[in-house]
C-alpha cells in the first residue's frame, strides 16, 4: 500500500469527522426516530456486531430486551451473533473477581482460554494462552487502541485497568476481526473497555486488605452530567508483599474516562490509563527446585563483597506508561457512519538482573565492563565487583484507526477504513553501581547513576532502535437477505516495515585483563537492518437463525503475525566476524483457522458448542548463534491446532445459577525445529509447551437480596515444559470463594455500601502453572544424545510460575454524596 495515500485517506477522514462535529453543533438533528444501537470500541469490547445489517441489528435489539431473563451464568456468558467463536465476561461477573484482578486472571473462565497468576492481587502479569496460542500471539486492544508491546508482542497486564473501570472483556477465540488495529496476531484477541461515565455524581471509595500485607485503596470521582459531558477520575493504590521470597510489589494507577454526547447520533469519548509500578519479580523454579522448597525465590539477605546475582534487590521491575485515545462516533447521514480512534501510548521501565563488573586501574579507555573506579569505597581498585543489569525500554507509539459504516439497504451493510500506527522503541541494557553494604541498586530506574566509560558514554551490554510502521486497510461486507441467514465476507491488507538499529556493547573497544593484556573481546559490532512484510487476511462467516433459540455458524478466518524487532535486529548479526556471516531470514507467522459451531440460548439454559481448526505456519522460536552467543531467531514450519470449545448455563430458579465449560485443545508441531546452533531436535509430532490437552471450568452462583456468592472451581490438565516433550508437569484443579453483602444506602450522601471477601485456592494446592523459559527444547540430555548432523543436543530445564497458596482479601466500598 502507497503510504501517501493511507495518509491522505487518514487526513481526509479526520477532516471528514471534524465537519460532521461542527455541523451537529451548528443545527439540531432532524427527528428520525430510535435506530437500534450498534456497538463503539468505547462501549463495549464486543463489536463484531460494529457492522450489522439494520434486519440483524433490530433482530439482536430483540433478543438483548429479554437477556435478563436467559441463562448467562452470571455474567460468563453473553449472547453472541457473529459467525464465528466469541465469548465476552460482563461487568455483572467482574465486579465479583478480585478488586485487583488483571483482565488475563478475568478471562480465566472463557472457553478456549487458559490462564495463570504468580500472584492473586493482579500485581504480576501473569500467563495465558488462547486455543493453544500465547498471550504474544494474541492482539489485545483497551477502548480500541492497542497494547500489545510495538516490538515483542508481549503483553504486561498489570499496566491496565482496576476491576471497578471494567465494562465487560471479549475473546475472540479464533481469529480478529479485519477492522482491530492489530499486526501482532497469528492467533485470535482480547479486547476490554472501561466503563461508561455515570450520570450521577459521586465519589466512589474502596478499601481492600488481604494476606501478605496487601493493601488496596481505590477512589473514583464522578462529575455526572456537565451538560453534554460527564466524566470520571479514578486513582488506586496497590502494594503487597511476596507470598514466597524477600520482596514487595507497589502499583499506581489513574485512569480516567469523559464522554461528551453531542446528539443522540453523535459522541466523543476520551481515555486514560495510566501506571507507575516498581515490583520484585517471584524467581521460576524448576521441578527439581520446587518439589525440594516450594515457597523459594531469590536470596533474601545479602553478604557485602558477594558477586552473586540471585539477590532478591536486583530482580526489581520498573514501569511507567500511560495511554491516552480518543473515540468519535459521528453519523454522517442516515446511513452513513463515522468512526475515528486515535491513541497515543508512552512506555519506559525494564527488567534488573544481577551482573558484574571488574574494577581495573589500567581500563583508561572504554573497555568492556572494567572501570578505573571504586566502586564500592573499599580505598582500593580492584577485583570484581556486584551490579544492577538494567533491561530498559522507552516507547512512543502514536496511531489511529478510522472507519465508515453504510448501511446500502436493511439487509446489506459495508464497512471500509484503515489503520496507520509509527510506534518508536529503544531499547538497552545498562549497568547499575549497587550500595556496598546493601546490595541494592543505587539507581532503580536506571536512568542517572549509571557505569560509564572514561569518555563518560555509558556502558550498555546492547542497544536497540526500531521504527515500526502498521498500515491496514480493511473492507467487510455483512449480507442478511431475511431473518435466518446472516453472510459476511471481509479482506484486509496488512503492511509492516521494521527499520532498527542494534549494536552489541556499544562504544567498547574490547577488554582488558587485569594485567593489562587488550584484545578484541566484547567491541562493539553493529548492523541497521530493515525489512518489510505483508499479507492478505481474508474472512468469511454464514450463520442460520433457526428459530429464537438456536442458531449454527461457520467462519473461517486467515491471520498475520509480521516477525518481532528482536528477529530482526539479532538475526541481522548472524555469524558476525566468521566466514558464515549472514542476516538469517525471517518469515511472518501466519494461520488458518475455520470454527463451527451451535449457540442456544433459554430461559432455563442456553449453550455453545464450537469445533476448530487452526493451521499455524512459521511459528518463530529461539535459537543460538555459536559466533556471536545471540539469541537469533528461526521458525518451525507447520504447527497444527484441533479442538473443541464448549459452555452451558443452567439457571435453576431466580437464586441458582450453574455455569460449565470443557476445551479439548492438540496442538501438534508437524516438523522437527531447527535451533541453529544447538542442534535439530525431535519435534515432530509432539505437543506444543504449555497446551493441556483438557482444561475446564465450574461455577455455582447464588443471589438472594443484598446476599450473593460464587463458588468456582478452574482445571487445567499435565502440560510439557519443553518443546521434545520429555519433561511432563500434571495438571490441577483450583477453588475459589467469592461472597459479599450489598447494604441498603445509610443515607442521600452514604449509598451502596458493600463488603466482598475473596478466597483463592481454598484446597491449598500446589502446582507448576506455566513453563516460561520457551528455549528449553529438551529437558536433559544425559546421554549427550546428538542429532542427524552430529551436533549433541543442548538442554535446559524448564522453569515453571508457581500456583500461590491459599489467599484471601476482603473489600470494604461505598459511594458517597
Amino acid at each position: 500500500m502507497n503510504r501517501n495515500y493511507l495518509s491522505v485517506a487518514i487526513a481526509v477522514t479526520l477532516f471528514v469527522a471534524a465537519g460532521a462535529v461542527l455541523a451537529q453543533d451548528a443545527q439540531n438533528a432532524e427527528a428520525t426516530g430510535t435506530q437500534p444501537q450498534r456497538s463503539t470500541v468505547a462501549s463495549s469490547s464486543n463489536t463484531t456486531n460494529d457492522n450489522a445489517t439494520r434486519r440483524a441489528t433490530q433482530q439482536m435489539s430483540e433478543v438483548q430486551v429479554k437477556a435478563n431473563s436467559l441463562a448467562l451464568g452470571g455474567g460468563l456468558m453473553s449472547i453472541q451473533d457473529a459467525p464465528k467463536a466469541v465469548s465476552t465476561v460482563s461487568r455483572e461477573a467482574i465486579v465479583k473477581a478480585a478488586p485487583g484482578a488483571t483482565f488475563v486472571q478475568a478471562i480465566n473462565s472463557i472457553p478456549g482460554v487458559v490462564s495463570s497468576t504468580d500472584d492473586y492481587t493482579g500485581l504480576n502479569d501473569g500467563n495465558a494462552s488462547v486455543r493453544g496460542f500465547p498471550l504474544d500471539e494474541i492482539g489485545v486492544t483497551v477502548n480500541g487502541a492497542p497494547i500489545n508491546d510495538s516490538g515483542n508482542y508481549k503483553i504486561y497486564s498489570s499496566e491496565y485497568g482496576d476491576t471497578e473501570n471494567m465494562g465487560d472483556i471479549t475473546v475472540q477465540q479464533g481469529y480478529p476481526d479485519n477492522d482491530s488495529p492489530i499486526a501482532g496476531a497469528a492467533g485470535g484477541s482480547i479486547a476490554w473497555v472501561t466503563v461508561d461515565p455515570s450520570h450521577q455524581a459521586g465519589l466512589d471509595f474502596s478499601q481492600t486488605l488481604g494476606d501478605n500485607s496487601y493493601h488496596r485503596t481505590f477512589m473514583r470521582l464522578n462529575t455526572g452530567d456537565l451538560g453534554p459531558v460527564r466524566s470520571w477520575l479514578s486513582y488506586s493504590n496497590n502494594e503487597t508483599n511476596l507470598w514466597r521470597g524477600r520482596g514487595k510489589s507497589k502499583v499506581t494507577k489513574v485512569d480516567g474516562k469523559s464522554v461528551w454526547q453531542i446528539d443522540d447520533k453523535n459522541s466523543i469519548s476520551f481515555s486514560l490509563q495510566y501506571n507507575r509500578e516498581v515490583k520484585t519479580n517471584y524467581e521460576s523454579l524448576t521441578k527439581a527446585q520446587a518439589a525440594a522448597d516450594y515457597k523459594q525465590s531469590y536470596l533474601g539477605t545479602y553478604t557485602p563483597g558477594s558477586t552473586s546475582s540471585n539477590y532478591y534487590a536486583l530482580h526489581q521491575n520498573p514501569f511507567r506508561n500511560y495511554l491516552a485515545s480518543l473515540d468519535g462516533e459521528f453519523t454522517l447521514t442516515d446511513n452513513t457512519r463515522l468512526s475515528v480512534v486515535p491513541y497515543f501510548q508512552y512506555g519506559y521501565g525494564g527488567g534488573g538482573s544481577g551482573s558484574t563488573v571488574t574494577e581495573n586501574p589500567l581500563a583508561n579507555d572504554n573497555y568492556f565492563k572494567s572501570v578505573n573506579v571504586d566502586l564500592d569505597g573499599d580505598g582500593k581498585i580492584g577485583g570484581t565487583k556486584l551490579v544492577n543489569s538494567l533491561s530498559y525500554s522507552y516507547t512512543y507509539r502514536p496511531g489511529v484507526i478510522a472507519k465508515l459504516n453504510q448501511d446500502l439497504s436493511d439487509n446489506n451493510s459495508l464497512e471500509y477504513g484503515v489503520w496507520y500506527e509509527r510506534p518508536r522503541q529503544q531499547q538497552g541494557q545498562v549497568l547499575v553501581p549497587v550500595d556496598p553494604a546493601t546490595g541494592v541498586p543505587v539507581d532503580t530506574w536506571g536512568k542517572d547513576v549509571l557505569i560509564r566509560y572514561p569518555d563518560g558514554k555509558v556502558q550498555k551490554v546492547y542497544d536497540q532502535y526500531t521504527t515500526t510502521t502498521n498500515e491496514k486497510a480493511f473492507i467487510t461486507d455483512n449480507w442478511t437477505p431475511n431473518d435466518q441467514w446472516t453472510f459476511s465476507g471481509s479482506l484486509a491488507y496488512v503492511w509492516t516495515k521494521r527499520d532498527g538499529y542494534i549494536a552489541e556493547y556499544p562504544n567498547s573497544i574490547g577488554s582488558i585483563s587485569a594485567a593489562g593484556k587488550v584484545t578484541t573481546t566484547n567491541a562493539q559490532f553493529d548492523a541497521s537492518p530493515t525489512a518489510t512484510f505483508h499479507k492478505f487476511t481474508p474472512t468469511a462467516g454464514v450463520k442460520y437463525q433457526l428459530n429464537d433459540e438456536n442458531q449454527f455458524y461457520f467462519g473461517i478466518g486467515k491471520t498475520f503475525r509480521a516477525p518481532i524487532n528482536g528477529a530482526l535486529l539479532s538475526n541481522a548479526l548472524y555469524g558476525y566476524g566468521t566466514s558464515a556471516a549472514a542476516t538469517l531470514p525471517n518469515k511472518p507467522e501466519t494461520s488458518t483457522t475455520a470454527d463451527l459451531g451451535w449457540r442456544f440460548y433459554g430461559e432455563r439454559i442456553s449453550a455453545n458448542v464450537d469445533a476448530y481448526a487452526s493451521n499455524l505456519n512459521n511459528k518463530q522460536v529461539s535459537g543460538f548463534d555459536e559466533a556471536t552467543a545471540l539469541t537469533v531467531y528461526t521458525q518451525l514450519p507447520k504447527v497444527h491446532m484441533r479442538g473443541l470449545n464448549a459452555e452451558s448455563s443452567f439457571k435453576l430458579d431466580d437464586h441458582w445459577t450453574v455455569y460449565a465449560n470443557y476445551s479439548y485443545t492438540r496442538a501438534l508441531m508437524q516438523d522437527n525445529l531447527d535451533s541453529l546452533g544447538d542442534g535439530v531436535y525431535n519435534t515432530k509430532g509432539k505437543t506444543l509447551l504449555n497446551v493441556p490437552k483438557n482444561s475446564g471450568y465450574v461455577a455455582v452462583d447464588y443471589s438472594n437480596g443484598p446476599f450473593w456468592a460464587s463458588l468456582s472451581a478452574k482445571y487445567q490438565g499435565a502440560i510439557w515444559g519443553d518443546w521434545s516433550n520429555t519433561e511432563r508437569v500434571g495438571g490441577y484443579a483450583t477453588i475459589d470463594l467469592g461472597t459479599g453483602w450489598n447494604f441498603d444506602d445509610f443515607s442521600p450522601w452514604f449509598r451502596k455500601p458493600y463488603i466482598k471477601v475473596n478466597l483463592f485456592n481454598l484446597a491449598d494446592r500446589k502446582a507448576l502453572t506455566y513453563a516460561g523459559n520457551v528455549s528449553a527444547f529438551l529437558a536433559s540430555n544425559p546421554a549427550k544424545i546428538k542429532d542427524a548432523n552430529g551436533t549433541t543436543l543442548y538442554a535446559s530445564a524448564p522453569y515453571y510460575s508457581i500456583l500461590q497458596e491459599r489467599t484471601f482479601m476482603v473489600t470494604f466500598g461505598a459511594s458517597f454524596f
